[in-house]
């Protein structure tokens, strides 16, 4: 934006009556020769790889077993696909979507600067005029309005897309699980990770990953009319929060854990078999499946009043389930041997008969 003059406790343009002119140049580039709409195109997966990275290093060197929700060993046990057939659809994910996003960005209108302090003129006279006209007294300063136009409207809209994500994944991934020809022509492939890890998060089907993700995420940037840096963030932080609900570990002071219902321990029981038909929603909040009663119930009281699950309640709940599992097993398995002990005698009666 053009720099402003302070003036006391207003700024010049806008204690003016008379509209700030618009002179439109291109706008400077937030990396020197790279368009911001392409740097909203990778700044995603070069964002996928490091971060995910970062916990593949922690995994690789057990730098925070005690922050771990499953035992290292149990990784390969339990998952259906190894690392290799991951990797290779997480890459051609990427590929789609860079190519889809790339394709939108050919029809984006190109990046200008010269028009924000009208902008911000507007918008303190439409504000001014809205408290007019109900006679309540205008108290918003030309610094407040300045930050409104600036940070507070872009909050806004990356928030609404938020909303609208949560919204398309949520119905989506539920659909998919209602549907068995869905799921098992797609939504299959996801839950071959019993045991999510970090470069796993975008582990799908090529046509999920792209109507779940992809798509999803395009038509909310669309309407919400994002612009390029609005797409970098949203882009960015999402592919984040989807590889942190994924990633396999409750590290202490992760902001993502820490400010969003919907974490590590949330989406892990939507992997395991008991919790397959519950916690669809994702990747950041937990209100379509409160609407809709499709909240994991078997941890309901650590889940009062919204506190979240932490992870030693869910390594002691996953060890109480194990155990009653294997004593179910030995259950099981005495019944049978009761079962061919009396087998044996009738055997042994008839004969002495």
């Amino acid at each position: 934006m053009n720099a402003t003059i302070a003036n006391g406790t207003g700024i010049s343009y806008l204690e003016s009556a008379i509209e700030p002119t618009i002179e439109l140049s291109l706008k400077p580039t937030l990396i020197e020769g790279i368009p911001d709409g392409v740097t909203a195109i990778l700044a995603p997966v070069v964002a996928y790889w490091l971060f995910s990275g970062m916990f593949h290093l922690i995994d690789t060197f057990e730098l925070a077993e005690k922050y771990r929700i499953h035992p290292k060993e149990d990784v390969n046990k339990a998952n259906k696909a190894s690392r290799i057939e991951v990797l290779r659809e997480v890459l051609l994910q990427h590929v789609i979507q860079s190519l889809v996003a790339y394709i939108s960005y050919k029809f984006d209108p190109i990046p200008m600067t010269g028009y924000e302090q009208n902008g911000i003129w507007n918008l303190k006279k439409s504000l001014y005029a809205l408290f007019s006209r109900y006679n309540v007294p205008f108290f918003i300063n030309d610094q407040a309005i300045e930050f409104i136009y600036n940070y507070g409207i872009s909050a806004l809209k990356i928030a609404f897309c938020f909303i609208f994500v949560d919204t398309w994944q949520f119905f989506l991934h539920r659909l998919m699980h209602l549907s068995s020809t869905l799921y098992t022509k797609f939504h299959s492939v996801h839950h071959r990770l019993y045991i999510p890890y970090a470069y796993g998060a975008l582990y799908n089907a090529p046509v999920e990953g792209f109507l779940l993700d992809t798509l999803g995420t395009g038509i909310a940037m669309n309407i919400a009319y994002l612009t390029p840096r609005e797409q970098i963030i949203l882009f960015v932080f999402a592919t984040m929060k989807t590889i942190d609900d994924h990633c396999g570990y409750v590290l202490p002071l992760d902001p993502f854990q820490l400010f969003f219902p919907n974490n590590a321990v949330y989406h892990d029981i939507h992997h395991q078999p008991f919790g397959l038909k519950t916690n669809f929603a994702q990747p950041f909040f937990t209100f379509w499946d409160e609407i809709f009663d499709t909240k994991f119930k078997a941890m309901d009281k650590e889940f009062e009043h919204g506190k979240k699950v932490n992870i030693h309640e869910y390594k002691q709940f996953l060890a109480n389930r194990d155990t009653e599992r294997i004593e179910k097993i030995k259950k099981f398995k005495s019944s049978l041997n009761a079962v061919d002990d009396e087998k044996k005698i009738d055997d042994e009666k008839k004969k002495d008969m």
